[in-house]
């Protein structure tokens, strides 16, 4: 019995080496034992030193196929994935076609350990919630605490670097754990939850963001748990909520069901400022957007609001209720404007298209983004409302809202984070609601998230100015 023992779980350069070894020698893969510095040694057998993998560097590696087969397989937790990868190497000698056989057992297995693998490390990235540390000379460090399946913390810190280069943190895992200083990743042993900081500031806050996107009328809890196990809840701070979000999700469905479909009019005129009842929009037809959508959606507010809110068109929940921003994107905009202290009753909100766009999937009417012609067909529109508040400000939510304002060249990232003059009024650009309720990544919806209120601040800001 050979018994090779790898310097740790993630050794994977020395189980090639060692496995490259072993194949030229043409040992059975019923006679290597594979051990980890990590797991407990068997005191009676002897470990094979010249097969050591700090010994084998000279070996040739195998073959390119296998190595791409194995390398996420052997971040798996089960302690006999060293012996199926050696398995399969031996065998390859063979069968050389071996690999491309999905029914083999042994191959499948391989499959199924690389893809729960693969699922780990997406559910890492997702998942991972760092938690501030203020320290007396006012610097910050964060801190996650998260428990992966399998050894995948060396496989992702190098993403968390990418995202959060000008951070100090740390991920600590019952395992590994991860720590970065700014300029170097260092990799370190397991911890526990005990080492980790419980809630900090932001907690509310994201609980709060958690509720405004929630959709009950959307719910299925077995597609939500498989999204989010829940296994990981404990250390979510959203998990406090989903409970009593589920448990009144039914009264909130019926109450949304109860707002039947219906043709109003609006509240004033668009583009017309003798029409006060709007009929003059639902009877547009500069597009074929009318045909599908339930009715045109004219803006909403003081007629002499220093403020004009532009979007890019009605959802759903509009289209049916006939108001602009009623639904999770304009929950979502209440409360990042109450955040910012922008009181929405005093602004004008509207959208650069007026009817709804969208494509039947299933039961569901999913927005489909409009088309430039689309947007320049409903100029009119929107001319007219500017035409009729006169604002001093006016904030755009997304390229569709600067293109139906005229700005056809120009994008949110070249004018986002700065206020700019137009004829008539001075500009702020940034993303609409919805874009941040597209996020899957969590910690990228934090980091969007704070991007979005500083914008809607400076927004405040150049009111008071004004």
């Amino acid at each position: 019995m050979r018994a090779i023992t790898l310097t740790g779980e993630t050794d994977t350069a020395g189980f090639y080496a060692a496995a490259a070894a072993l194949a030229q020698q043409d040992v059975s893969a019923r006679d290597v034992e594979w051990r980890t510095l990590a797991r407990e040694r068997d005191l009676f057998a002897a470990q094979d030193a010249s097969l050591a993998p700090q010994r084998a560097a000279d070996a040739d590696r195998p073959p390119r196929a296998f190595i791409a087969a194995t390398r996420v397989m052997l971040l798996h937790r089960d302690p006999a994935r060293f012996a199926l990868a050696y398995r399969l190497l031996h065998r390859l000698k063979r069968e050389p076609n071996l690999l491309q056989i999905a029914s083999d057992p042994d191959v499948a297995r391989a499959g199924a350990m690389a893809k729960a693998v693969r699922r780990d490390v997406h559910k890492m990235k997702a998942f991972v919630r760092f938690r501030a540390l203020r320290f007396s000379d006012d610097t910050e460090f964060f801190v996650s605490w998260f428990e992966p399946e399998h050894h995948v913390v060396a496989a992702v810190a190098p993403h968390f670097v990418d995202r959060f280069a000008n951070m100090r943190w740390s991920i600590l895992t019952p395992r590994a754990s991860a720590h970065w200083d700014g300029a170097a990743l260092r990799l370190a042993g397991g911890a526990t939850r005990a080492d980790a900081p419980g809630d900090d500031a932001l907690e509310a806050l994201w609980r709060t963001y958690f509720a405004h996107i929630f959709n009950p009328a959307r719910l299925n809890v077995k597609a939500m748990q498989l999204q989010m196990p829940k296994k990981y809840w404990a250390n979510l701070p959203e998990a406090a909520i989903i409970a009593p979000l589920v448990a009144g999700a039914p009264a909130r469905a019926r109450a949304m069901l109860a707002a039947a479909p219906r043709l109003v009019a609006a509240r004033h005129a668009c583009g017309d400022p003798g029409d006060r009842t709007g009929g003059a929009l639902q009877g547009c037809r500069r597009c074929p957007l009318w045909r599908d959508a339930t009715q045109a959606v004219a803006g909403e507010g003081p007629l002499d609001a220093a403020l004009m809110i532009v979007g890019e068109q009605p959802g759903d929940r509009e289209d049916i209720a006939g108001k602009p921003f009623v639904g999770p994107a304009g929950r979502l905009l209440d409360e990042a404007l109450a955040r910012a202290g922008v009181e929405r009753a005093k602004a004008y909100v509207t959208n650069a298209v007026k009817h709804f766009k969208f494509e039947p999937r299933g039961k569901q009417r999913l927005h489909k983004t409009p088309a430039a012609a689309e947007i320049d067909a409903c100029r009119h529109w929107l001319d007219g409302e500017r035409a009729l508040v006169k604002p001093k400000l006016i904030l755009a939510l997304g390229a569709s809202a600067l293109r139906g304002l005229g700005l056809r060249s120009a994008s949110i990232s070249s004018l986002r984070g700065s206020a700019h003059a137009l004829p008539d009024a001075t500009l702020i650009a940034t993303v609409h609601p919805s874009y941040l309720l597209r996020l899957r990544d969590e910690d990228e919806k934090r980091e969007q998230w704070r991007a979005f209120l500083a914008d809607l601040r400076k927004a405040q800001e150049a009111l008071q100015e004004l």
